[in-house]
């Protein structure tokens, strides 16, 4: 399936962050065709070439490779990242140090807080991170989140759809791995 993604601007560099002096206006696009990207170009040509065949979104950002996260192991293996439904009791923010040490932590409880953390790591634009993982259940996780054990790579024709699209503030709108969105900021 194709799929034509109309943006702000269209950015190489995979840090996170957007340069304050990046393109603001309309007119940028890229075209993903399956888990690759096929085109990148102004709108208007790639509406021309692949309009009718794709499916348009539109988003109020700019499009960059997705963060690349090189504590996820300290992330995922060395923190619990509570269940919602344990908020009273333990807060949102993940537990480390003798906060997680009084917990007992089973590898079913292991892999849910692996979950999670992998669904904030989405959030915030990830789509890879440095292993390996150690905790079986961790490693699932991450396997099945689509997450890459590999930096990333600028948006080019060809490549990987792996990117993200983040507001002028930083704030993530989307993330897309394989050209499949994994998250998507309401």
């Amino acid at each position: 399936m194709l799929t034509l993604h109309r943006v702000r601007g269209v950015w190489a560099s995979g840090d996170g962050a957007v340069p304050s002096g990046t393109e603001a206006g309309p007119g940028h696009a890229v075209v993903v065709d399956g888990s690759r990207f096929a085109a990148v170009g102004p709108y208007e040509e790639l509406f021309a070439a692949y309009g009718e065949r794709a499916r348009v979104r539109e988003w109020d950002g700019v499009l960059t490779p997705g963060r690349y996260e090189r504590d996820a192991v300290a992330l995922l293996e060395s923190a619990y990242w509570p269940d919602p439904r344990e908020a009273d009791a333990l807060g949102t923010e993940p537990l480390t140090g003798p906060a997680l040490a009084a917990l007992d932590m089973t590898d079913t409880r292991w892999g849910a807080s692996a979950r999670r953390g992998v669904q904030r790591l989405l959030a915030a634009g990830t789509t890879a991170l440095a292993g390996p993982f150690t905790r079986p259940a961790v490693r699932t996780a991450v396997a099945r989140s689509g997450l890459r054990d590999r930096p990333v790579a600028p948006p080019r024709a060809g490549g990987e759809a792996d990117f993200t699209v983040l507001t002028q503030d930083g704030t993530c709108l989307a993330t897309a791995i394989g050209g499949r969105l994994v998250y998507r900021r309401r």
